[in-house]
């Protein structure tokens, strides 16, 4: 396999991944979510593979400011072209370095109770699925999390 070298996410990365971030997901609506603060002021824990003008893969994360001891995942996106190249967990693993170098000890995320995918490979690193205020499918969501309707799976690892 050839070696993929991960960097900080950079502000230059922003038209391409804001670009192709809704295709990357079938159609569905998710470019607001990958605001341009996160490539310009929120990028110390943020990384890609590839480079500005062809993201592969990126992960952007945070160090809390309310608890230093813990770090957020906020959103990870991977070209349907390279996917189960094991560029998102290169991408989490490098990013459990890197908080917990800083400090962290848990990292937290989200997740929309209908991307499966994401429900899996978080359990796959060693997540798990915090207790919410309702069920759907068998699986705890926080109930409107994200406003009405808008029910969110929680996870959380120790580092």
């Amino acid at each position: 396999m050839t070696a993929h070298i991960i960097r900080t996410l950079e502000s230059l990365d922003y038209e391409f991944v804001s670009s192709a971030v809704d295709d990357w997901w079938g159609g569905r609506p998710v470019r607001a979510l990958v605001h341009r603060i996160f490539f310009e002021h929120l990028n110390a824990t943020s990384f890609a593979i590839g480079p500005s003008d062809a993201v592969q893969a990126f992960l952007i994360g945070f160090v809390s400011q309310s608890d230093p001891k813990v770090a957020y995942i906020h959103f990870v996106g991977v070209s349907p072209a390279v996917r189960a190249s094991g560029f998102a967990r290169m991408l989490y693993e490098h990013f459990f370095k890197v908080v917990s170098a800083q400090g962290c000890t848990e990292v937290r995320s989200i997740t929309s109770v209908v991307n499966t995918g994401s429900i899996a490979f978080h359990r796959k690193l060693g997540f798990r699925l915090l207790p919410g205020s309702g069920e759907i499918d068998g699986i705890p969501v926080a109930l409107n999390y994200a406003g009405e309707g808008q029910h969110r799976v929680l996870f959380h690892k120790s580092l």
